[in-house]
């Protein structure tokens, strides 16, 4: 608890340093750095301080035959050892903090490496976590690719990853050389389904917010639209008004608009958007000096279509055309599984059936991303879109090894004399009774043949106490 005491005090004491690393980094306003990147911290660790005593509790809860009744059953929770946690450069501060906040909770050690894309970020983690934490148990490496090369081959105890499904798959095989076990929460193509009768307006506001947050780039960014014709016409004078409202008449000028992480990625983006067949419709403006690209919508986009091969992470928003719900879900269930899939409808019954005829990471209807920042929800992946899931009890109990545990009593030694040599058929028939989970088992007949034999020692007379359901 201490530990986690102190982890809340480096963000509550040095939040505008946090907020100055991050505008340096990725441009980020102000109210984005604090809602998504510090305060998303602070609520994981208020949660986690609020239950951890709840967390760390043994659990008795667990079903017994009659052969251990008198046994002492519970699932202890200890701590799996030294972990190494591999943040990402979109949201370099929470992707660190939020996993090394299980962690501590579940009583590990912790190596972190933040993602050296955000040199600001990493360089002020590298300087804030040696103050606070306990130097015996939490270590820093700053450092790139081959860095985090060399450090993959030591053993660790748990291996937590946040990125690309490309260096997931190194990620993978190095951890395979020490069998560690491993969470990868990475992204895909989440789709933002609109079907129905909608207030358009609504949905414009908050799809434009989910997608162009961060500037697009976030692993459960809507990654591109589906929707019926009707809906895309009535959509696209919804998106532009949301858009001016938003970011003013130049989105490039505004001070709530990021930037694009770095040139190499912005080059990515631009070649994308070069390569599409779609329409753009809005935005499409782009400045390579500063690595700006506008809030960009394009229609007419197929599904064999540059844009819709691997994705996005960025401002980009293509919108495809469905002609009914059944052929929506067909789409959604034709690609991998995506980190997230939104739904937005007035209709319960659309939001119900793409919820159950779907697969996904995480599930919202009609809004977008809100739903990773709670923190009773667990969070990641699928399938392509990772392993494992975090944040609140979720991370703790990624974190803790679940010791199943028996401490059993010297009494009732009886019934054990039914699994000592030598055996026999009847003493074997007595034992399946005895450790069968079944309807009654525990009933008057059976704990009064129980203990009718305890008290004589006999089992010749079993059969002749009478059943009392």
């Amino acid at each position: 608890m201490t530990q986690l005491q102190n982890l809340l005090s480096l963000v509550e004491e040095n939040e505008q340093l946090i907020q100055d690393a991050l505008h340096k980094d990725l441009h980020k306003p102000k109210f984005e750095s604090v809602l998504s990147e510090i305060q998303i911290t602070l609520n994981d660790l208020y949660f986690a301080m609020e239950n951890l005593r709840t967390w760390m509790q043994p659990e008795y809860n667990i079903g017994k035959n009659l052969a251990t009744r008198m046994d002492d059953c519970f699932i202890r929770r200890e701590p799996l050892g030294v972990v190494l946690i591999i943040g990402a450069w979109n949201y370099p501060l929470h992707l660190i903090l939020l996993p090394l906040v299980a962690a501590i909770a579940a009583g590990n050690c912790a190596i972190l490496k933040p993602s050296e894309i955000c040199q600001a970020t990493e360089q002020l983690l590298a300087e804030l976590i040696p103050k606070y934490l306990s130097q015996d148990c939490y270590a820093v490496l700053c450092g790139g690719a081959e860095d985090t090369k060399s450090l993959l081959k030591n053993k660790f105890d748990h291996i937590f990853y946040t990125g690309s499904q490309v260096v997931a798959r190194s990620i993978l095989l190095a951890a395979a050389a020490h069998l560690t076990p491993v969470t990868l929460e990475l992204g895909g193509k989440s789709p933002c389904f609109i079907y129905g009768h909608i207030d358009i307006q609504k949905a414009a506001k908050r799809l434009c917010w989910s997608k162009f947050f961060n500037t697009g780039q976030s692993c459960v960014a809507p990654d591109y639209v589906l929707c019926t014709a009707q809906t895309r016409d009535a959509l696209l004078p919804a998106l532009r008004e949301t858009l001016q409202t938003f970011y003013g008449p130049d989105p490039g000028a505004s001070p709530d608009m990021g930037r694009i992480v770095t040139p190499r990625h912005w080059r990515r983006l631009m070649d994308m958007l070069e390569k599409s067949k779609g329409k753009v419709v809005i935005g499409g403006e782009s400045r390579e000096e500063d690595k700006y690209i506008a809030p960009t919508v394009l229609v007419d986009v197929l599904e064999s279509d540059a844009l819709m091969q691997e994705e996005i992470f960025g401002p980009i928003l293509p919108i495809l055309t469905i002609e009914s719900l059944d052929e929506g879900i067909d789409y959604i269930n034709r690609q991998e599984k995506p980190l997230a899939l939104y739904v937005f409808s007035d209709e319960t019954s659309v939001v119900t059936t793409v919820l159950n005829n779907t697969s996904s990471g995480g599930f919202c209807g009609n809004d977008g991303i809100v739903h990773m920042a709670l923190p009773g929800l667990p969070f990641g992946g699928v399938g392509a879109s990772g392993m494992g899931s975090y944040h609140g009890r979720w991370g703790f109990e990624t974190f803790s090894h679940r010791r199943g545990c028996m401490n059993r009593s010297w009494l009732l030694e009886r019934v054990n004399v039914l699994r000592y040599p030598p055996y026999s058929d009847y003493n074997l028939g007595w034992l399946r009774w005895a450790t069968t989970f079944k309807k009654n088992s525990w009933g008057g007949c059976s704990v009064i043949k129980i203990l009718f034999w305890v008290c004589t020692g006999s089992l010749k007379y079993l059969s002749s106490v009478p059943d009392f359901y």
